[in-house]
């Protein structure tokens, strides 16, 4: 038996945390396998927990981490209790499980991971395919959610929809935020193929948003919600808004709803699609009002809005010198953060970048490399790395200093070093470097 599958039952405290989260992360190894087999065999052994969620089911290339936090601020603010599901984790694993902004204490995941080990042992010899880690990991979700008897859980779905694992719900309402091209490998090779996979998340006897804008996939996502005799509200249609400013930190918008009006929210995340996110956000709150009779005030939008923190979107670790921080790692990311970079003055702009070597590397280094004055090139911390040096070819290629650092704190801790007065550092790519990145920049900081 390894290492990584000793019982965790008698050690305590920090000792079994470890043990639950070494055992957690060994499961890696069964890498991204999808389908609802496994997971639905899981469910069905712990007495299935996600029958007894509401569920709010968030879905889309991009946005459905800031969409799934905003909702649950608001909810939270409205005095429920809410449980959210994201992933990956930036810091700690357990960022993946909260209930009111709070993580899963760590008793209670290793607590949980004891509980499920016999069931995934008995799975394998009754001959299952055994469960990958993020199937795992949703489980985990659901009995926490479950047991701690929460009012709503906001889900966010893993990659996809129709196949993921955390298509096992059956959701209030659905909600695909938009369709980009991403991880075509798995979902298809156009936005009809990728949409129509995203789709699948829709559910008979529930009611569906989206915010998508692309009239290929839009078509698609209508043609699915009429199947189902479902509806389906559009943000950007019958919901719409209008920006009054936006600063480094924050920025304030009009916001016309389905069932009212609401001037002059406030929000704490920057960039313009903030402001979609939190009008899908507040459309999921009044949809709950009206087709479910929930009560939400309108000072619970307000304040959620104003309240919600998503570490590592464009988030500005410092103002003096600026230093922002983003998980730009496809296409649409990459116009996002171009969108943004131009809300900030900067004499310079150092640009300390590392991408997966499955996505759209050309295309993200076309559209954010002409922002820059200088380069740093790092490494993702995943197989999934591949040639990541290729990026500073692209990046020489345009003319451009170019440094490559493997390790992304010896390249974000160089990149900050360079930074003159008025100068820019911004750190972008894939969420895998993102963590220790941001960890290294808030070592520097002191936070």
């Amino acid at each position: 038996m390894d290492k990584e599958d000793e019982n965790i039952k008698g050690l305590q405290g920090e000792q079994a945390y470890q043990a639950a989260l070494d055992y957690l992360i060994h499961l890696t190894k069964f890498g991204i396998n999808l389908g609802l087999d496994r997971i639905q065999a899981l469910l069905q052994r712990v007495g299935n927990p996600e029958k007894a969620l509401r569920v709010i089911h968030i879905g889309g290339t991009n946005g459905k981490g800031s969409t799934s936090i905003m909702v649950a601020k608001i909810l939270e603010e409205a005095g429920f209790r809410v449980g959210l599901f994201t992933s990956p984790h930036l810091n700690d694993y357990r960022e993946r499980m909260m209930i009111n902004g709070e993580m899963i204490p760590k008793q209670e995941l290793a607590r949980l991971v004891d509980t499920l080990r016999p069931h995934l042992e008995h799975l394998i010899q009754d001959g299952v395919e055994h469960p990958t880690e993020f199937e795992v990991s949703t489980t985990l979700a659901f009995l926490y959610f479950a047991q701690q008897k929460v009012d709503f859980a906001v889900i966010e779905v893993g990659l996809g929809g129709a196949i993921d694992s955390t298509n096992v719900v059956q959701p209030l309402i659905s909600v695909i935020t938009n369709v980009g091209m991403d991880h075509m490998d798995l979902l298809g090779k156009t936005l009809e193929e990728i949409a129509a996979v995203k789709a699948g998340i829709l559910k008979p006897n529930s009611a569906a948003i989206t915010a998508a804008e692309r009239p290929e996939a839009l078509r698609v996502i209508r043609e699915r919600a009429k199947a189902l005799n479902i509806p389906l509200w559009v943000v950007g249609e019958k919901v719409c808004w209008n920006s009054h400013w936006s600063s480094e930190l924050e920025q304030e918008f009009d916001l016309s709803g389905l069932h009212g009006n609401y001037p002059r929210i406030r929000l704490s995340l920057v960039g313009a699609h903030q402001i979609k996110n939190a009008a899908t956000a507040v459309t999921v709150c009044e949809v709950l009002q009206s087709k479910y009779g929930i009560k939400i005030p309108r000072e619970a939008i307000y304040e959620g809005l104003r309240k919600t923190r998503w570490p590592g979107r464009l988030e500005v670790l410092s103002l003096e010198p600026t230093v922002l921080i983003d998980g730009a790692h496809n296409v649409d990311g990459a116009h996002t953060l171009a969108d943004a970079l131009q809300l900030f003055k900067h004499k310079r702009l150092i640009l300390c970048l590392g991408m997966l070597g499955d996505k759209e590397r050309e295309k993200v280094a076309e559209i954010l490399l002409p922002f820059a004055d200088e380069v740093i090139i790092t490494k993702p911390n995943s197989p999934r790395a591949g040639n990541w040096e290729y990026l500073g070819v692209l990046a020489a290629q345009k003319g451009l200093p170019v440094t490559t650092i493997e390790s992304p704190t010896a390249a974000v801790v160089e990149g900050y070093q360079r930074l003159s007065s008025g100068d820019m550092l911004c750190v972008t790519g894939s969420l895998y470097m993102i963590s220790e990145a941001r960890m290294a920049l808030m070592d520097i900081f002191g936070e």
